[in-house]
């Protein structure tokens, strides 16, 4: 049996391993990301003078921008290392976010909300693609890995929130605190060498290179992850906003549930990783897609209950956890990734997070805050009919030559 030294020296010799860690700070900045979101709304809203549903104007613009970059992202990374690339989005993502809480002018964040979105993409669009080039058919739990750090910086940032909640203007430390980290993971992807490239360049007789694209598995694949992101951000963004309209809680307790749904779903893409080991996407994602449909079915059956809105927010963290992530493995079986493709495939992703979690604000004013939960319900039946489209088109895994 190896000694424990011994497998701590093989680990830190393992240079794709060593690879993988500095993509994880990566999806660790957008989850912090993510989790500011929701719980920011309505202290932004104050600092630029508009309604909480204008707001959701930002999420559309800053969509926009997030589509831009992923649209240009594959055909970046295909034909230029990746490291030098990602460091320097990151640190003009660093100072952007730290003039965030400093903008007077909703039209002057909304631009800022753009173009930080162009490079915010760089980092979301490229680490899934670039852990497949990295660990090829052993990509998996390597890919759920990737997406527990994305659900454990969403937990961290609105449980700051919280705990900030009280002091003035406390609410621009998230951003200040994003900022700093952003920076420093930009630093040390700038000294980080031996970008990966895609496989197909490393052989001519690559099956990869030869692979005819499924454009329909394509389509279905960006569907899946529209849906699936439509309803992650539209219940993630304004469960805060929900809660406090009904007047279910206060403002640190509207936190709390908003940080309680990313702690669930952090440890929902921690138990995926080893699960991710033993079984395969299909059932992994259909195991989450139905629980998640069950637990978004609460609310109906005890509208207004704060302990009922608990059990929804962990039950749909912990089972829409391994969606995406299984979504992307069982499209990667049948799809030979470049960036390329993989940016197409992620402007589903892109345009998820654009739509309905923007169009969610407006919809409250409207017709109430009850009709967050019909939309999100709505998106995760959608979901299901996307993965049933994926498995009708599914086509043999595609072997790489020496794995």
């Amino acid at each position: 049996m190896m000694p424990i030294s011994e497998k701590l020296k093989a680990l830190a010799q393992n240079k794709g391993l060593l690879l993988s860690l500095n993509y994880y700070l990566l999806f660790i900045y957008l989850g912090l990301g993510m989790g500011a979101a929701g719980p920011t709304i309505p202290s932004l809203a104050n600092q630029v003078g508009v309604s909480i549903g204008t707001m959701g104007l930002l999420f559309i613009i800053g969509s926009i921008g997030y589509t831009i970059g992923t649209s240009l992202s594959g055909r970046i990374f295909d034909r230029f290392p990746a490291h030098p690339i990602l460091g320097a989005s990151m640190l003009v993502c660093a100072a952007l976010t730290a003039l965030v809480p400093l903008i007077p002018s909703f039209w002057l964040l909304a631009a800022l909300y753009l173009v930080r979105g162009i490079f915010d993409s760089m980092a979301g669009a490229s680490p899934n693609t670039l852990l497949v080039w990295v660990h090829k058919a052993k990509a998996g739990p390597y890919i759920n890995a990737l997406h527990f750090f994305f659900g454990l910086g969403a937990f961290v940032s609105p449980f700051i929130f919280g705990l900030l909640v009280g002091f003035e203007n406390g609410y621009r430390w998230i951003f200040w605190i994003l900022a700093a980290y952003a920076a420093l993971v930009g630093l040390r992807l700038l000294t980080l060498p031996n970008s990966p490239r895609p496989e197909h360049e490393k052989t001519e007789t690559s099956q990869i290179a030869k692979a005819k694209i499924p454009y329909p598995m394509v389509f279905a694949a960006a569907l899946f992850l529209f849906f699936y992101v439509s309803a992650e951000l539209s219940f993630g963004n304004w469960i805060y906003t929900y809660t406090i309209t009904l007047d279910l809680t206060n403002a640190a307790g509207a936190a709390f549930l908003n940080s309680g749904f990313w702690f669930s779903f952090t440890i929902g893409r921690l138990i995926s990783i080893p699960i991710a080991m033993r079984f395969k996407p299909v059932q992994i994602v259909s195991v989450g897609l139905a629980g998640a449909l069950l637990f978004a079915l609460v609310p109906f059956i005890f509208p207004g209950s704060l302990i009922a809105l608990w059990i929804v927010a962990v039950g749909l963290g912990l089972f829409m956890a391994p969606i995406w992530p299984g979504g992307f493995n069982l499209a990667g079986q049948s799809l030979a990734l470049t960036a390329t493709i993989s940016s197409i495939i992620l402007l589903g992703d892109s345009f998820g997070g654009m739509i309905l979690p923007s169009a969610t604000g407006k919809i409250i004013e409207w017709t109430g805050a009850p009709a967050m939960i019909y939309l999100v319900f709505a998106s995760l039946v959608l979901n299901l009919a996307a993965f049933l489209f994926m498995l009708k088109l599914r086509q043999p895994e595609i072997k790489i030559p020496g794995v």
